[in-house]
C-alpha cells in the first residue's frame, strides 16, 4: 500500500469496555492516523507511542482520529495511555486477516488517511505529524 492508494476497509472489536465493532469507512470525512503495532516489536511500539502523544499534545487534534491496533497475540489492552478510544489488539497476530491486507509481513507501519480515506502519508513520524498539525 502506498500514498495515494485507498486504504483497506476492515472491522474489528474495541477493547474498550462497552464499545462496540469498528469499521475503517465509519471514519469517512475524518483524518485517520492508523497504526500497526505490536509490543514485541520494540520499534512500532515506540513509534506508535510516540505519535500518540503528539495528538495527544497537539491543540489541533480534534481533526485526526487516531486507530492503534496491536498485533499481540493475547489481551494486552492498550498499556502505553494511548489517548484514544479506538485502541483494538488483533488476537490472531499475524495469522489474522487484517495483517495480511495491510501487507505487514514486511514490517508494522503506519498510514495517514485523509477525510476520503485515501493514504496521504505512510511511516509517518511523531516530528512530520506535529509539523502537519501545526
Amino acid at each position: 500500500l502506498n500514498v495515494g492508494d485507498i486504504a483497506p476497509d476492515f472491522k474489528i472489536q474495541s477493547m474498550s469496555a462497552g464499545q462496540p465493532l469498528a469499521e475503517l469507512s465509519d471514519m469517512k470525512g475524518k483524518y485517520v492516523l492508523l497504526s500497526f503495532w505490536a509490543s514485541y516489536d520494540a520499534h512500532s511500539r515506540m513509534q506508535n507511542a510516540s505519535l500518540s502523544n503528539v495528538l495527544r499534545s497537539a491543540s489541533r487534534n480534534e481533526n485526526v482520529e487516531m486507530v492503534s491496533v496491536s498485533f499481540d497475540e493475547y489481551q494486552s489492552i492498550c498499556k502505553d495511555q494511548i489517548v484514544t478510544p479506538t485502541c483494538f489488539v488483533e488476537t490472531k497476530g499475524e495469522s489474522s486477516g487484517l495483517f495480511k491486507k495491510y501487507r505487514l509481513g514486511r514490517g508494522f507501519t503506519n498510514y495517514l488517511l485523509d477525510e476520503n480515506g485515501v493514504i496521504i502519508a505512510k511511516n509517518i513520524s511523531a516530528a512530520e505529524l506535529s509539523a502537519y498539525l501545526n
